[in-house]
């Protein structure tokens, strides 16, 4: 079986944040199957730097970069190759939402009778839940013109309840599958607290106004001077200028790290009492499982998926409208830690494994498989 993934971006794009591993791990999984033959079409942006390219990756399956000329990816080369690698495959998978090649991906799908599995990886429910997403009625338009394009055999791929809910939201009639993102489970060792019985917060991920973190800066001024709190990851350039200034009051208890990967990542983890993301909207929040798989308990918000940390034993998911982010941190303060670390990686460990992830995606692809003679419906 013959499987296309488009995606704007792809591994070791990862400025990009949590799709890129989402994305590589999909096609790492499907790649290895001995039914399946993949190919990646995708461009050379490595950020949003016109100039930032990727070198690409040694991939045990085929993967062109077509070279970005503008904005997210805009990239001639894939559209040249797009009919071609379309009428090649027997399935597509078409990754993200808002950029060059989600038209005309879902338009020459259809026109070839190609059956798509698309992942909005959460924009679609960014923008349907969130009230401060940009260029609003801009996305309406074009979730006007993908509805138009896009033909029957067509299925919405979200990674939770909620982004399934609020996507269809915006493309009503869509029929959708929920297969939730896996997580790699590293070894660790012993957590040990924090010297002087401080705490260590920790964020790691893009650096986006969704994100939230000046909620977590406004809650770190009600905190005790020994809480400290370590960011991990960066973003467009006029943000982290802005999440500088909005951290510049609390001095040394704030420090932004920078993109982290492999060792450093894990040892970002490792160094960490509790993870905090309080963020506006997530679709599945790949950091949350990263942190729990590092034994790490986390405390986000209802607009995440990860309403059952408090029942795994693992953390607290709360609504920032009736709770409050710094009350929140201080009770888990008083926990067990390291307990409530160990709870959580034994969940990752259980129920987000790549094995169970990719052999959900196979089944899709071989249902939605024409030769198969099966077809979506709403």
């Amino acid at each position: 079986m013959k499987v296309l993934h488009v995606t704007p971006s792809f591994y070791p794009a990862t400025w990009w944040g949590g799709p890129i591993w989402s994305t590589k791990a999909i096609c790492d999984g499907i790649a290895a199957l001995p039914d399946m033959t993949l190919r990646v079409l995708t461009t050379d942006a490595a950020s949003p730097e016109r100039g930032d390219r990727v070198t690409p990756a040694a991939l045990p399956y085929r993967v062109h970069y077509a070279r970005r000329i503008g904005g997210h990816s805009v990239a001639p080369g894939l559209l040249a190759r797009l009919p071609a690698a379309i009428a090649w495959a027997d399935v597509v998978h078409l990754t993200a939402t808002y950029n060059m090649p989600t038209l005309p991906t879902l338009a020459l799908a259809n026109l070839f009778g190609r059956p798509v599995v698309w992942s909005p990886r959460g924009a679609l429910q960014a923008t349907a839940g969130w009230a401060q997403a940009p260029r609003r009625r801009l996305k309406h338009r074009f979730e006007r013109l993908a509805q138009g394009l896009r033909g029957r055999k067509s299925i919405l791929h979200v990674t939770s309840v909620a982004e399934g809910a609020q996507s269809v939201a915006r493309l009503q009639g869509i029929a959708t599958t929920l297969i939730p993102n896996c997580v790699s489970i590293p070894n660790i060792g012993p957590r040990q607290r924090a010297p002087g019985d401080g705490l260590r917060l920790l964020y790691l991920g893009r650096l986006h106004p969704k994100k939230g973190l000046a909620r977590l800066f406004q809650a770190m001024t009600r905190l005790p001077d020994n809480v400290h709190l370590d960011i991990y990851g960066t973003g467009m350039a006029f943000h982290v200028t802005r999440l500088l200034q909005q951290a510049s009051g609390l001095g040394t208890r704030v420090r932004f790290m920078g993109h982290v990967e492999g060792a450093a990542k894990r040892a970002a983890f490792a160094n960490a009492d509790l993870f905090v993301l309080p963020s506006h909207s997530e679709n599945f929040g790949i950091a949350v499982a990263e942190a729990l798989a590092h034994g790490v308990p986390v405390i986000t918000t209802s607009a995440t998926p990860w309403q059952d940390l408090a029942l795994h034993g693992c953390g607290a998911c709360i609504d920032l409208a009736q709770e409050d982010l710094a009350d929140t941190i201080a009770q888990l303060w008083q926990s067990d830690l390291a307990a409530m670390g160990a709870r959580g990686r034994a969940w990752m460990i259980r129920d987000f494994s790549a094995d169970a992830m990719v052999a959900a995606f196979a089944r899709l692809y071989r249902d939605l498989d024409p030769a198969r003679g099966r077809k979506v419906t709403a």
